[in-house]
């Protein structure tokens, strides 16, 4: 019996060391200390567990083509399981490594269902959009040196970087290869505005809005745009027309709407701005201009009580550390979405 005890003593402390085994060797990884992994989980039982960690070990260290079918294996297995987010994490790393990004797209497609809120997948999905923006520019320019698209993108470029004296002329060149092309006129026109409001950036704006609109009548940004440059000019019935030209193409536009709204407001038509400025609300929950210009309606109107709730919608809002949301759309000249 003691020699059968003894027996079950040596199996119990080996397991029990196998099993501290792999916990170190999940520790040293999770530390990035991954010779020290390696060693470890050697000494640990041969589970799935084990084999997972593995893998991600020789992709950290940049042996992906060895990695990659059991990091596969493991999402497949239970992308759920922490070991599972690790495995699709590092695999896409390998996939981004390797410019397949047709198959990190779909891996992170995956990891965005299983866990929408987590900052490793939503960060490893910016690193494969911009990778991929990076490795698209560099072909375009590589191959396609002389097309107006190049012109173009370096004007987009340098419009993110408030550069506009820069950009200018790139769309200028785009425009002279191209005059037809839709939405280099408008964002010419976006361009000049945004260097200045002198006569003659206001002027030329102008006719870049008007040519965009000859190209395609229905393009509801170029006529808001339209309208920014009649107000500039002091002409806000002409504004206001384009801006409800505008919301008549695209209705939930909320920069239309919410600039048609300042046009009935100063004309004292407050039912109306009150309609407008509810909508963008509704389509921009967050946008204080709004909800103040809501809450002067409201008041102006009489409704004392639907002002004090949006005064203290506001009050909210100002408080929060959120506040009013990004403009860096704005600053690409994204167009609304037509509905």
């Amino acid at each position: 019996m003691r020699v059968i005890s003894g027996i079950f003593l040596l199996w119990a402390l080996s397991a029990q060391a196998q099993e501290d085994a792999l916990e170190k060797g999940i520790a040293e990884f999770n530390r990035g200390q991954y010779a020290a992994a390696q060693a470890a989980l050697e000494a640990a039982p041969d589970t799935p567990q084990r084999q997972g960690f593995f893998a991600l070990i020789r992709a950290a260290t940049g042996h992906c083509d060895s990695a990659q079918a059991e990091l596969a294996a493991q999402l497949e297995q239970g992308g759920a399981r922490e070991l599972g987010r690790l495995a699709g994490l590092a695999l896409t790393q390998c996939q981004i490594a390797a410019g397949k990004y047709d198959d990190a797209v779909a891996v992170l497609a995956r990891l965005r269902t299983l866990y929408p809120a987590d900052a490793d997948v939503l960060y490893q999905c910016a690193r494969l959009h911009m990778k991929a923006w990076n490795d698209a520019l560099f072909e375009m320019f590589q191959k396609t040196p002389n097309s107006f698209r190049v012109n173009q993108i370096s004007a987009e470029i340098f419009e993110i970087q408030n550069r506009y004296a820069e950009a200018i002329p790139e769309y200028r060149k785009a425009i002279e290869k191209n005059p037809a092309a839709l939405n280099l006129h408008f964002r010419l026109g976006r361009a000049l505005l945004l260097e200045s409001h002198s006569p003659d950036n206001l002027r030329e704006a102008q006719r870049e809005f008007q040519a965009e609109l000859a190209l395609n009548p229905t393009d509801s940004a170029a006529e808001y745009e339209m309208g920014k440059v009649f107000l500039v000019n002091q002409q806000p019935q002409e504004a206001a027309k384009r801006f409800e030209r505008a919301v008549s193409l695209t209705p939930d536009f909320p920069e239309a709407l919410q600039a048609l709204a300042k046009t009935r407001l100063e004309a004292k038509q407050y039912p109306e701005a009150i309609v407008l400025l509810q909508n963008v609300v509704r389509l921009q929950p967050a946008n204080e201009s709004a909800h103040y210009s809501l809450m002067l309606a409201y008041r102006n109107a009489g409704r004392t009580a639907d002002a004090a709730s949006e005064q203290a919608e506001l009050d909210r809002l100002q408080k929060s550390p959120q506040g009013e949301f990004t403009d860096f759309l704005k600053r690409l000249g994204e167009k609304a979405p037509k509905q």
